[in-house]
């Protein structure tokens, strides 16, 4: 089975299952059919990060995150009159785009399983999208309406993404990007080492340096994925599973152990929205203050999830009242995926461009658009994620998967940004603690904390309007600054879940909040 956040994807990876591929060669079919037809959110030029297991052996992670270039400083940029780091353009260009590295890592895995489709068959269904065309999503339309005055100007991103040029597409109207096919062609050919050290590595140094990008060959050349012990937490329902540094993953993590130590209100009503989101406030805390590129952490990420700091964290959390909260928001359009294949083998995968379209660059020999990954970095010297060259910034990016006691294993995840570990331990809470049904616990109404003094909008706790009114008085009435959304708003997130059954039964769901699907067999 498989589940993605647009429908044609997650029939991609299900054409590959059918051809006797694995979970992580339908995983990579998936991928590179969202980087196709979901390009405001995930692409070549971004990042990735994986959580595979196989029965009956630990888990393992994947980090497919790029650093920053060795010209790429806080003198570079303030060389350029900046005081923080851009969001758009050439000088946003400033990490190297590891996700493509990660699929490589990710397939190494999969031939240990037996599998051996080639990327030709992986990267069918993508290439046939990007050439004969797809239709525009609702989402991207609005993701590029929204940000038209920041991307129009960009290098390379009108003439790829603009109607006539300069026209943001309405939804529905037929897209084709023949550059990307190219490109996917040229990777199958070739190996998805050509990337980094061969054609389309050459291509991608010399459009990034004419367009004013700091990135180089060499930059790309230095580039490796790598292989990391996920973080994991013991709860009473089994062992929850979600990434290392430099990702968010110990977030949501604390989150869930947190939520373990208070009191187990019904799933959905005010004590509940208001305990989660409190645990929320003290691994986001956690993140803000600590997480940066491991190998500049003072502190083990693990250290956080010992009982003792856990009891200390949740000692400090009123149940009766809101904490003070105005934490700059980290936004970010990104996609999960999971599938489980017929001998349980289970992926949990994510990656992104950052905002939409990443830094707005579209590199025109190969049709990629280019992440803006660093914009998460400090300009501050000695800041803990201060901006340093071949340093990785830290990420929003955090794909869950769990092994529970019964024999059950969950894989689930979403986009959202600062939403990720809300939305992933709502989801955990509804399914495993409330015994919820999948899809219905996707589907059922969510909140996450948002906004800050540099978020732009209001630090508050945004509720979904399905939430009853009485609900969102409650809440003002504990000291928290509520906000109203749409009944099925992606500002929370667009989640999706599979869990195997101990008997192998695979139950699968998808978010109506974006238009994914599940498709299984």
């Amino acid at each position: 089975m498989v589940t993605s956040p647009h429908h044609l994807a997650s029939q991609a990876g299900l054409a590959v299952l059918r051809d006797g591929g694995t979970a992580i060669e339908a995983a990579v079919a998936t991928a590179a059919a969202l980087t196709v037809v979901l390009p405001h959110m995930t692409g070549l030029g971004g990042d990735s990060f994986w959580l595979i297991a196989e029965p009956g052996k630990p888990p393992l992670s994947i980090d497919g995150s790029g650093a920053a270039g060795l010209a790429v400083d806080i003198a570079l940029m303030r060389r350029h009159g900046l005081t923080a780091m851009p969001t758009r353009g050439p000088l946003a260009a400033n990490t190297v785009a590891g996700a493509v590295s990660s699929w490589q890592l990710a397939l190494d895995v999969s031939a240990q399983w037996g599998g051996r489709l080639p990327l030709a068959r992986l990267f069918a269904d993508a290439q046939t999208l990007a050439r004969e065309g797809f239709a525009i999503g609702r989402h991207q339309a609005a993701a590029t309406a929204r940000n038209l005055d920041a991307l129009a100007e960009q290098p390379g991103f009108a003439a790829t993404f603009l109607a006539k040029g300069r026209l943001s597409p309405a939804a529905g109207a037929l897209w084709r990007l023949p550059a990307l096919a190219d490109t996917l062609e040229r990777l199958a050919a070739a190996g998805l080492d050509d990337f980094y050290r061969g054609d389309v590595a050459r291509g991608l140094a010399e459009d990034l340096k004419a367009a004013g990008s700091p990135l180089k060959a060499d930059d790309l050349a230095r580039h490796r994925g790598m292989r990391r012990r996920p973080l994991s937490l013991t709860l009473a329902s089994g062992t929850v599973f979600n990434t290392a540094p430099p990702t968010q993953g110990l977030a949501a993590l604390i989150i869930l152990g947190l939520f373990q130590r208070l009191e187990n209100p019904v799933a959905g009503g005010t004590e509940w929205i208001h305990l989660l989101a409190e645990a929320t406030k003290q691994g986001l805390a956690v993140r803000d203050s600590t997480l940066a590129d491991p190998a500049q952490m003072r502190v083990h990420a693990a250290t956080y999830l010992t009982d003792p700091l856990l009891d200390r964290m949740a000692a400090a959390i009123d149940p009766r009242a809101a904490a003070p909260w105005g934490v700059p928001e980290t936004d970010g359009d990104t996609v999960w995926l999971g599938v489980i294949d017929k001998q349980g083998r289970a992926v949990s995968c994510i990656q992104s461009l950052c905002h939409a379209y990443g830094s707005g660059l579209v590199l025109p020999a190969t049709g990629i658009a280019w992440h803006n990954r660093g914009s998460a970095f400090s300009l501050v010297p000695g800041h803990h994620n201060a901006l340093e060259p071949r340093r990785r910034p830290l990420h929003t990016l955090s794909p869950a998967l769990a092994r529970l006691k019964d024999g059950r294993t969950l894989v689930w995840g979403s986009m959202g940004g600062d939403a990720q570990p809300q939305v992933q331990a709502q989801l955990f809470a509804r399914i495993v603690i409330g015994g919820a049904d999948l899809q219905e616990a996707v589907t059922a109404p969510r909140f996450a904390l948002r906004g800050g003094p540099d978020g732009g909008g209001r630090p508050g706790l945004k509720l979904e309007s399905r939430f009853g009114q009485e609900i969102g008085a409650a809440l003002e009435a504990m000291g928290h600054r509520v906000e109203r959304l749409g009944p099925f708003d992606a500002l929370t997130g667009q989640a999706g879940a599979l869990l195997r059954r101990a008997d192998g039964v695979i139950e699968g769901a998808a978010d109506p909040r974006s238009d994914g699907a599940v498709a299984g067999f």
